[in-house]
């Protein structure tokens, strides 16, 4: 199993031991999509969704989702986060979406992509929460890290 940290000589699946890891900025970007009608879009956009404002509920789930990062994945974990920064953008086009991009820091020993990625998916299940009272065949896609920087690696950017 060489390569997978979470898995010891054994092939047993254990927490990874960040004790003798330097505490480094680090800093992760995170993005996703949701896809629907367009009616449904046009209701997000004018803010008249029935159960309240849409973008302002996903992005307070996002960051809660964000610091409940390990409480969701096993192995993660818990972080001090430094800073969650949720924003969105409305796409208006012949399949109108809401992508979700999520900025997440912290000074430690590990990095903080997964909670970049939780916050992300988060924030779109809260969308489709908020909206499937009229639009059930919305569809989450193109969840991915964009970036991460710090620690031993150093910088990833996707291509």
């Amino acid at each position: 199993m060489s390569g997978l940290t979470h898995f010891d000589a054994q092939g047993q699946a254990h927490m990874v031991d960040v004790a003798s890891k330097a505490a480094t900025h680090r800093v992760a970007v995170a993005r996703g999509r949701i896809e629907m009608l367009p009616a449904t879009f046009a209701l997000i956009q004018s803010g008249s969704v029935k159960k309240g404002d849409v973008l302002g509920i996903a992005r307070i789930a996002a960051i809660q989702a964000a610091k409940k990062t390990s409480d969701l994945i096993p192995l993660c974990h818990p972080l001090a986060l430094t800073r969650v920064a949720v924003d969105f953008a409305l796409e208006d086009g012949p399949t109108p979406a809401v992508a979700c991009s999520v900025t997440v820091e912290t000074v430690g020993p590990t990095g903080v992509e997964m909670e970049a990625l939780t916050a992300v998916n988060v924030a779109l299940l809260t969308v489709y929460d908020m909206c499937k009272a009229v639009d059930r065949g919305m569809t989450i896609t193109d969840v991915k890290l964009l970036e991460k920087h710090g620690g031993k690696s150093g910088s990833y950017r996707a291509t």
